[in-house]
């Protein structure tokens, strides 16, 4: 799986990012600057996370505007596939890749705290690792992870499975109302989303800190293992 990663003045989590794919792909993955004007030929490309900008204005609001975006956008639009982490959720949504927006957590509070998953289908690439009901552990550190959108499109994303993640409890028990199972307070404890036609992916926790048993867990593996038996011919 060829993989590129984007980096904006600000990105901090590429390095983990590329010890992620590298562990699973067996591939060193490309490093791409957000000033670039072309993408090499790529299987996929990721927007991890970080405070891209200084996360000035809004957080992704600035970096959706690199000149890199162009070309993610055609990537994407030719049937790419994309992932974004935290920073890089939140810059697919203000690029309008994927609906939505992220906004303050509900607490006012910066977040840095394991969290639980509940994976919602497993029809996607970013998916396909787990079973649908599946939770998992993910680290989790934003402070802009509060997932909100209008309620047509809110009931577009569930009537059409396009809810990738969801905050739960470690039994899979999900409470939107309950800051303890949905921290950050996202509209129906959303954590990560598809787009249309499943190759674009966001989620705000961080699947690529637990891929190494050195690490203490192994939770965020089958996503990375998903993509490489989706996109390696």
């Amino acid at each position: 799986m060829k993989a590129g990663i984007v980096l904006f003045p600000g990105t901090n989590r590429e390095r983990d990012m590329a010890q992620a794919l590298r562990l699973v792909s067996g591939r060193e993955p490309v490093m791409l600057w957000h000033r670039d004007t072309a993408l090499p030929s790529l299987d996929l490309v990721v927007l991890p996370g970080g405070f891209s900008f200084g996360d000035y204005l809004r957080s992704g609001a600035m970096g959706a505007h690199s000149p890199i975006m162009r070309e993610v956008r055609a990537f994407a639009e030719a049937g790419g596939h994309v992932l974004g982490v935290c920073n890089g959720f939140q810059i697919l949504t203000e690029a309008q890749l994927l609906p939505g927006a992220l906004l303050r957590n509900a607490s006012m509070r910066f977040l840095s705290q394991d969290c639980h998953l509940k994976v919602e289908n497993n029809i996607s690439p970013y998916t396909r690792g787990w079973s649908k009901g599946d939770v998992f552990r993910a680290p989790m550190a934003h402070g802009d992870g509060n997932y909100n959108a209008a309620p047509d499109v809110l009931d577009r994303l569930e009537g059409e499975g396009r809810v990738a993640f969801r905050y739960a409890e470690a039994n899979g028990a999900v409470d939107a109302v309950d800051p303890a199972l949905n921290p950050n307070g996202s509209m129906q404890a959303i954590a990560g989303i598809l787009s249309e036609n499943g190759r674009i992916c966001g989620l705000m926790p961080h699947p690529e800190n637990l891929v190494d048993p050195d690490l203490g867990a192994t939770d965020g593996v089958p996503l990375f293992k998903g993509l490489v038996e989706s996109l390696v011919a």
